[in-house]
């Protein structure tokens, strides 16, 4: 998929990272399933950085399972010793199964009592393969493609009607204003507002910026011949400044840092 790679700001640095579509059924509920795989050496941590997409993540990990809401800023986590996590980017229209509110979450996460989940893909990602480990993964996948199947019944219009605007952001990289969507979707600039509260818990404007935010990162990092004023004109910037005003803001660091860092592959470890 095209955007295999957005998300992760140094995707050399990762050990192992399979992202598995979701089946079709469930593409109305569920963008597709993440598993990261490690096993590092004593004492070598491995920092993981993200810059995640304007959504909500239900992750099921060896200790629990957790609900991660909306970031407004790059994550991230050291890796260290062994381990694994099989994580489901939700789609908007899932989010109102799982989650009242989910602006309550932005920037955190809370522990979900779902061992109907948790237990089938822990003993999925337990097993042991000869295939590099694909047989558990589809196995977890499929453990979790059950549950959501059970779990979170088919979304109404409104909600299909979030997962919509997603679409139509991340199809559209010259989309830079809320109005903008709003004609698009026929619908008003206060109904669009509210469809993201609900159903993302973020502005519809913020979700929007993280998409370019994303591309542009992704730009940034795939293609070093292209100079960071064209990338800001193309993903709708006003100009080079304000592209390294919305970095900094964000990342913590400038375009011209980043692709540098992105280039050398960035820390591998300590």
């Amino acid at each position: 998929m095209e955007d295999q790679w957005r998300g992760p700001l140094y995707p050399a640095r990762l050990p192992s990272l399979h992202r598995i579509p979701a089946p079709a059924a469930l593409a109305d509920r569920i963008r597709w399933f993440w598993i990261p795989e490690w096993d590092l050496a004593p004492g070598r941590t491995s920092r993981q950085e993200v810059l995640p997409f304007p959504a909500l993540n239900l992750v099921i990990e060896p200790d629990g399972a957790r609900l991660y809401g909306p970031a407004t800023r790059r994550s991230f986590r050291d890796l260290t010793g062994t381990g694994w996590a099989v994580g489901l980017l939700l789609r908007p229209a899932a989010v109102p199964f799982l989650c009242p509110d989910p602006g309550a979450l932005k920037d955190a996460d809370a522990v979900l009592d779902v061992p109907g989940l948790r237990i089938p893909v822990t003993e999925a990602m337990a097993a042991g393969t000869d295939d590099g480990g694909a047989a558990r993964r589809a196995a977890a996948v499929a453990e979790a493609s059950g549950w959501v199947e059970a779990t979170l019944p088919k979304p109404p219009p409104e909600s299909l009607l979030a997962n919509r605007f997603e679409e139509l952001i991340e199809a559209n990289p010259s989309l830079t204003r809320v109005d903008q969507a709003a004609d698009l979707l026929g619908v008003s600039v206060r109904t669009l507002q509210r469809i993201a509260r609900k159903h993302v818990g973020l502005p519809p404007l913020a979700m929007i910026r993280r998409y370019r935010l994303q591309e542009a990162a992704e730009r940034l990092r795939t293609d070093p011949g292209l100079g960071i004023a064209d990338v800001a004109a193309k993903l709708g910037y006003a100009d080079h400044a304000h592209l390294t005003d919305v970095f900094r803001e964000v990342l913590g660091f400038t375009p011209s840092g980043y692709r540098r860092e992105a280039a050398s592959g960035g820390d591998q470890g300590k």
